[in-house]
């Protein structure tokens, strides 16, 4: 503000400057117009009133009568009598009488006592018959001057003032618009600080668009962290499992570790480099990618073997009428994790038996998990799926399975419901379509 002030003042006063020393010729010009138009005027009436007396100067009525008419300082001359008035002027309109140049005529620094220094003067010469006749008629430049110095005066005195005005305008024209971005600054200033999240003021209609990408910028960060931790937080739930098996099946002193025992250990050590593999891939990408299936049957037995051997006291059933050969539409991690997550919720919460059911009909996927456990309440029914909602707390667990399931259904344009099961327990149906769009997160 100060800088634009201070870049404007002296443009300001150099303007008002150049106008007023135009201001000044502009005015000397004018004024000289104006006198030499009277002047020639009343010479002319003198003229007139000479020839109509003859040109017998006695006969004119002089004296006051031209003053209070003219108010002009007047010489008129004949052979025979020279008139001047007032007497003051005598030795300048004399020495204008003996030149012989006619027109108007501009005197400066006379030579006299009394009379003026600077005079302007209109001279004509003419004849009344063999009589010549000089008639001048002149003005004392000195008021006229003094008279313009004072017009001067005030006109440099308002150009002052309205400099003085210019410069409150500019203060407070500048100030009032520029307020919503002082404002700006200081809500950017928080922002900084971390004491406010988004940018909300009220910003000039030449900042909207960037408090708005600005807040989208701030979104976009946001959602990156979000999805950093919910990857980070997806990655860890997923290779409990896996781990949870190998674990178990190390610590189950009763039997020996054969070589279906080490198979069965090596292909939950690939599942884990597969999650990793998966979760990596999926910080790269947005949605499901194109191309890719899955065997479901033979997912479907492999996780129904390894949470049988997590939670041996219970049983992992599989139903499905889907040939051997049926390929789903839907990345093998994903499908991996929907019915690993869903298998290890049901055989946490169930008494003694889980099912899982595969239904492909001709218009969508269908995936089945029902559990024997206490089952949900009705009213808690609508929260499954929240991220880290654990509706027990005595239960081990993060409340990140179901709302991990959730995320990949709607990935893929899936739904995810719960209901109660028919005996008693809870049931999860996943149902996907087939013709599975790429869906952005």
């Amino acid at each position: 503000m100060c800088t634009l002030l201070l870049l404007l003042l002296p443009a300001g006063i150099a303007l008002m400057g150049l106008a007023w020393l135009v201001h000044g010729l502009l005015l000397d010009r004018m004024s000289r117009e104006f006198v030499e138009t009277r002047l020639k005027d009343e010479v002319a009436f003198l003229e007139h009133q000479i020839r109509d007396s003859g040109g017998q100067l006695d006969s004119l009525q002089t004296g006051d009568y031209f003053q209070e008419v003219f108010h002009h300082a007047f010489a008129i001359h004949s052979p025979s009598r020279t008139i001047i008035s007032p007497d003051s002027w005598a030795p300048v309109l004399t020495s204008l009488i003996e030149s012989a140049k006619d027109g108007t005529v501009r005197v400066r620094d006379a030579d006299t006592v009394e009379g003026p220094k600077s005079i302007l003067a209109y001279r004509k010469s003419f004849r009344i018959g063999d009589t010549p006749i000089v008639v001048i008629v002149s003005e004392d430049l000195g008021a006229l001057k003094r008279s313009q110095a004072e017009l001067h005066g005030w006109t440099a005195i308002v150009s002052i003032l309205l400099i003085l005005l210019l410069v409150v305008v500019i203060w407070f024209g500048i100030n009032l618009p520029m307020r919503p971005v002082v404002e700006l600054k200081a809500t950017l200033k928080r922002l900084q600080d971390g004491k406010v999240s988004r940018i909300h003021v009220q910003a000039p209609e030449e900042f909207r668009p960037l408090v708005q990408q600005l807040n989208q910028l701030l979104d976009s960060l946001d959602q990156r962290l979000e999805r950093s931790r919910d990857a980070l937080a997806n990655l860890s739930h997923s290779v409990k499992t896996p781990i949870a098996a190998v674990r178990q099946i190390l610590e189950d002193t009763s039997r020996p570790l054969s070589n279906d025992l080490r198979l069965q250990m090596t292909a939950r050590l690939n599942d884990i480099d597969k999650q990793l593999e998966a979760e990596m891939r999926r910080s790269r990408f947005a949605g499901p990618q194109v191309g890719k299936s899955a065997y479901p049957l033979k997912q479907a037995r492999d996780l129904v073997w390894m949470l049988g051997r997590l939670y041996p006291e219970k049983s992992f059933e599989l139903s499905s009428s889907l040939p051997e050969d049926a390929r789903w539409p839907i990345e093998e991690h994903d499908l991996n994790e929907i019915m690993g997550k869903l298998l290890d919720n049901a055989g946490k919460w169930s008494e003694r038996c889980v099912e899982l059911s595969l239904v492909q009909h001709s218009g969508n996927l269908q995936i089945g998990v029902t559990d024997d456990g206490l089952g949900v309440a009705d009213a808690e029914i609508g929260n499954l799926g929240r991220r880290g909602l654990r509706l027990d707390e005595q239960t081990p667990g993060h409340g990140l399975g179901l709302a991990i399931v959730r995320e990949i259904v709607e990935r893929y344009s899936g739904t995810l419901n719960f209901s109660p099961a028919p005996k008693s327990g809870l049931s999860v149906i996943v149902d996907l379509p087939r013709a599975v769009p790429v869906i952005n997160r």
